[in-house]
This record gives C-alpha cells, sequence and structure tokens, in this order.
C-alpha cells in the first residue's frame, strides 16, 4: 500500500512517479521501500492515465455491499466495520472537577498560610 500511495501523491504533484521518486517519497516518510514492488508498479502503471485507473476501480467497487452477513465468520466484514464504529462512539467518562481539594490549601481567608 506503501507504494501505491507514494504513486498516487506524485501523480497529484504533477510528477512522472519514476521509481527512484516513489523510493524517496517513502524514504522520507521513515519507511523502506521494496526495490521490486516499485519497479512493478511503475511498469504496470506506465502509459496508462491515473484517473482512468481509479474510474476503472470505482466501477468495479460499486457494487460491493458493506455489513450484512450474519454469523459463521462469512459476514463479508460488517460486523467488523459495526465494532470499529461501536467503539468510535463510546464516550469518554467526564470527571467532576469543581469539588473536593482546593488547590492552594483550604478557603479563601482563613489566613492558615
Amino acid at each position: 500500500m506503501k507504494h501505491i500511495a507514494a504513486y498516487m501523491m506524485l501523480k497529484m504533484a504533477g510528477k512522472a512517479g519514476t521509481a527512484d521518486e516513489v523510493t524517496a517519497v517513502i524514504t522520507a516518510a521513515g519507511g523502506e521501500a521494496d526495490a521490486d514492488a516499485v519497479a512493478k508498479l511503475v511498469a504496470d502503471m506506465e502509459g496508462k492515465n491515473i484517473d482512468e485507473v481509479l474510474a476503472g476501480g470505482m466501477d468495479l467497487i460499486k457494487d460491493i455491499k458493506v455489513g450484512g452477513g450474519g454469523g459463521g465468520g462469512g459476514g463479508g466484514g460488517g460486523d467488523a466495520a459495526a465494532e470499529v464504529v461501536e467503539e468510535e462512539k463510546v464516550e469518554e467518562e467526564e470527571i467532576d472537577m469543581s469539588g473536593g481539594m482546593d488547590m492552594f490549601g483550604g478557603e479563601e481567608g482563613t489566613g492558615d498560610y
């Protein structure tokens, strides 16, 4: 994925997307590029319009339905997606900081400092 992401960033920036450029982006981000994967990606994308490739990919995934499924472990990822959404909805417990101890040693005007 990192190779594709680097390639896409380069193309969005108007660059050629050469193997050296892809490797440089990944290295700059602190990663390590796989030279074989980079070479294959660049070769596969040679002569192709990135917008057309993305549009073709959207056509391939347009009919995928998220959710549904059911038991048996073959739910199509819907259960995992629901769990992620539930985790995001969990609210942090609020802490009441209004009472209790005074940071400065007591009530105002006692003079016991």
